[in-house]
């Protein structure tokens, strides 16, 4: 079964541009990943970014006292970030790149260029009883890094895929990519994630992707809950992953 991981850094990013520095508004990233939890969401994402600009310290503790499932926790490669995260104890880690002009995390983890410090944060995580994975393109010299560093996992980049989603002959080149990179890390003994600009449009052509364990989806579910509710929109998604066939 395809999981389905919601990333709620938008709901807080909305609460930010109101109530940020105070300590408190709405909507509550946490009563959102609550209502994901009871509509069937598999697993709550959040992203503690350097610059703090969507979810707040206070989010993640919370999170880590009230979910019921699975918290996998973005971060940076960064020493601040990285204690928190081995006194947090998530169940999972997903180490991706920040830089501060960015709107959302728009590109992949250079595993290669940093294989020394990522193996580092990984054997510190995986002692902490954390699994790791890492935000990467589906390039093959970033999936083989990836498994030379010894993570679990790795979450495949689908931005590309989702940008060229209306332009047939570019989409099916992303497509490939992806179907090689995950091809690729299963037989690296990889397990496989993916994320990254899906919406209720792309994700069935992303089924021809094999070996996926569980979709990172945020800004459409949450896009889509202004209109039919936080619930209807999980429980939307989830029908469109059902047919996922590994």
């Amino acid at each position: 079964m395809l999981k389905l991981g919601v990333n709620i850094d938008h709901v807080a990013t909305v609460r930010e541009a109101r109530y940020r520095g105070q300590g408190r508004g709405e909507p509550d990233p946490v009563a959102a990943a609550l209502v994901c939890e009871a509509a069937g969401a598999h697993g709550i994402t959040a992203h503690l970014r350097e610059d703090r600009r969507h979810i707040q310290d206070r989010d993640v503790w919370r999170l880590r006292e009230s979910i019921k499932t699975r918290l996998n926790f973005e971060m940076a490669n960064a020493p601040e970030i990285v204690a928190i995260a081995l006194k947090l104890k998530p169940e999972i880690v997903c180490l991706v790149p920040e830089r501060r002009q960015e709107v959302t995390t728009e590109g992949g983890l250079d595993a290669v260029g940093n294989l020394e410090a990522l193996t580092e944060t990984r054997k510190r995580m995986n002692d902490a009883g954390i699994e790791v994975s890492l935000f990467i393109a589906p390039d093959p010299t970033q999936v083989e890094a990836a498994a030379r560093l010894g993570a679990q996992f790795i979450e495949l980049h689908t931005g590309a895929f989702a940008e060229h989603f209306d332009q047939k002959q570019a989409r099916n080149q992303e497509l490939e990519r992806l179907v090689a990179a995950a091809k690729q890390a299963h037989g690296l003994g990889l397990k496989v994630n993916a994320g990254h600009g899906l919406n209720y449009q792309n994700l069935p052509v992303l089924h021809l992707v094999p070996h996926l364990v569980e979709l990172n989806i945020g800004h459409s579910i949450v896009s889509r809950a202004i209109t039919t509710g936080l619930s209807v929109a999980v429980k939307d998604m989830l029908a469109l992953m059902e047919t996922y066939r590994n």
